[in-house]
C-alpha cells in the first residue's frame, strides 16, 4: 500500500539545520509584490535592511523552502507526486522572527487522514534557535487515489463567511514576473514559470505559486488591519480552493473581531474565482 499511515506516523523526525539573512528575507518580500511604490516608508519595512522585519509566512521558505514538504520522504510515505496538491497551511510563530538567524528544523508526519477517495497528509516542521521555538508550520498534502484505508476522516476546519459586508476589502495585482522572482526563494517547479510544462498540467500558462497568493495575503492584512506591524501576527491558516495567474487581480475581504481577522480570497478577473478560502489570521 502507497501510504502506510502507521510507519509515517511512527518515523522518527528528520532533523536539518537552516539559515538565513536579510537579503533571503528582502527577496522573499519583494516575491509577495513589496516595495510597490519603492520610496513609501510603509514598503521600506519589508524591503530596506535598516528597517526590515519579516512576514511570519516567511517561515514557509526558510531554509530554501524545505519547510512546506519536509516530511515527504518519511517511511509509509510512497506516493506519485503527480497526484499530490497542496491543500492548506498553517504558520504558527512563537516569537517574531530574526532578519538574520540559524535554526535546527525537525520534520516529521503529524496526521495521515482517509477522504474516501484521496488521502490528507499533514506534514508539520518545527524550527527553534538558541533562544527556543520560533515556528510551526503545518502543510496538508492532498493525494488523489490514495484513500480508502480505513484511517481517521480527519476534523473538519471550515469557515462560513460572516453574513455582512466585510470590514475591508483590498486588491493587490499579480505582477506579471512575480512567479518568477517567487521562485527564487525555493520552490523552482516549472509549473510556475514554463508555459509548455503548465500545458501539459492542463493550464494555458504557467499559475502563482500557491503559498505566495498565501503571503500576500497576510501582507495585506498587516497593512491593512494591523498597522503594519508583523510581530502582532500569532498564527495563519488558509486553504487553497483555486488557482490564479500573473496578470491577475486578488480580491481580498476581511472580517475582524476577537483577535482574529477572517478573510476569502477572490480572482477579480474571473468572476470573483476562489483562491483562498477557511483563511484565518490570529493577532494580538
Amino acid at each position: 500500500m502507497p501510504i502506510d499511515a502507521s510507519a509515517a506516523l511512527a518515523a522518527e523526525p528528520r532533523r536539518a539545520e537552516i539559515g538565513w539573512d536579510h537579503k533571503d528575507v528582502q527577496l522573499y518580500h519583494l516575491g509577495l509584490g513589496a516595495g510597490t511604490p519603492a520610496t513609501d516608508p510603509d514598503e521600506l519595512r519589508y524591503t530596506l535592511e535598516s528597517r526590515l522585519q519579516v512576514l511570519p509566512c516567511f517561515a514557509t521558505v526558510a531554509g530554501a523552502g524545505t519547510a512546506a514538504f519536509g516530511g515527504m520522504g518519511a517511511p509509509g510515505i510512497d506516493v506519485d507526486l503527480a497526484a499530490v496538491l497542496h491543500g492548506g497551511q498553517t504558520v504558527r510563530v512563537h516569537r517574531p522572527i530574526p532578519v538574520t538567524g540559524r535554526a535546527v528544523q525537525t520534520s516529521k508526519v503529524a496526521a495521515v487522514y482517509d477522504k474516501g477517495k484521496a488521502a490528507v497528509i499533514v506534514l508539520r516542521t518545527e524550527a527553534s534557535d538558541d533562544d527556543g521555538p520560533l515556528w510551526t508550520n503545518d502543510a496538508e498534502i492532498f493525494v488523489r487515489g490514495e484513500g480508502g484505508f480505513g484511517g481517521e476522516r480527519g476534523p473538519s476546519d471550515r469557515l462560513t463567511a460572516p453574513e455582512r459586508a466585510p470590514d475591508r476589502t483590498v486588491e493587490r495585482r499579480i505582477r506579471e514576473d512575480q512567479a518568477l522572482l517567487y521562485r527564487l526563494s525555493g520552490d523552482w517547479n516549472p509549473l510556475h514559470a514554463d508555459p509548455a510544462f503548465a500545458k501539459l498540467a492542463g493550464f494555458d500558462r504557467p499559475i502563482l505559486h500557491g503559498l505566495c497568493t498565501y503571503g500576500m495575503t497576510l501582507k495585506a492584512v498587516t497593512d491593512t488591519l494591523l498597522e503594519g506591524d508583523v510581530s502582532r501576527i500569532t498564527a495563519y491558516r488558509t486553504r487553497f480552493a483555486g488557482v490564479v495567474f500573473p496578470g491577475e487581480t486578488l480580491r481580498i475581504r476581511m472580517w475582524t473581531g476577537g483577535g482574529r481577522v477572517q478573510v476569502t480570497v477572490t480572482a477579480v478577473e474571473r468572476d470573483d474565482a476562489p483562491v483562498l478560502a477557511d483563511t484565518l489570521v490570529e493577532h494580538s
